[in-house]
């Protein structure tokens, strides 16, 4: 049985690497990665109820922060994405600035174009990624409460 508050990192091993160093840190280690902005994005399981938590690239939209649910052009959606789309409530981290938030979709219009031009001045690879796939890589806005 798990506490509601224990917090499970990304599987793979060099992420949950950059997760302990950015919590230990309060993010002076981890917020900026390969020249980038990095936050923390914890999300609540759709299936478990379970809290997992992931580094990702983000960048801004206004007052909000922008994420993209690349899984590096993969065919199926990142499950941090499939977990949002049940449970929109999630906890970021931002350098030392830990605080709730609520994740929506963009999916479509001069908001999305906008947005992905965005992610993709940050992370180019996003222009890639989206070659590699079908499915439009969702864009994610992260407001706030």
């Amino acid at each position: 049985m798990t506490s509601k508050s224990e917090i499970f990192d990304s599987p793979s091993d060099w992420v949950a690497d950059h997760i302990r160093r950015y919590v230990a840190t309060n993010g002076e280690d981890g917020h900026i990665w390969r020249g980038v902005t990095c936050l923390l994005l914890t999300t609540t399981g759709r299936k478990t109820g379970k809290q997992h938590r992931t580094a990702l690239i983000y960048g801004r939209l206004d007052d909000d922060y922008i994420i993209v649910a690349s899984k590096g052009g993969h065919p199926t959606h990142p499950l941090w994405y499939t977990n949002i789309e049940a449970h929109p409530e999630v906890t970021l981290q931002v350098a030392a600035d830990v605080f709730q938030a609520i994740a929506t979709t963009i999916s479509d219009g001069a908001e999305y174009v906008r947005a992905w031009k965005i992610m993709a001045d940050i992370w180019p690879d996003y222009n890639v990624y989206q070659t590699k796939t079908t499915r439009i890589i969702p864009l994610v806005r992260l407001r706030r409460k």
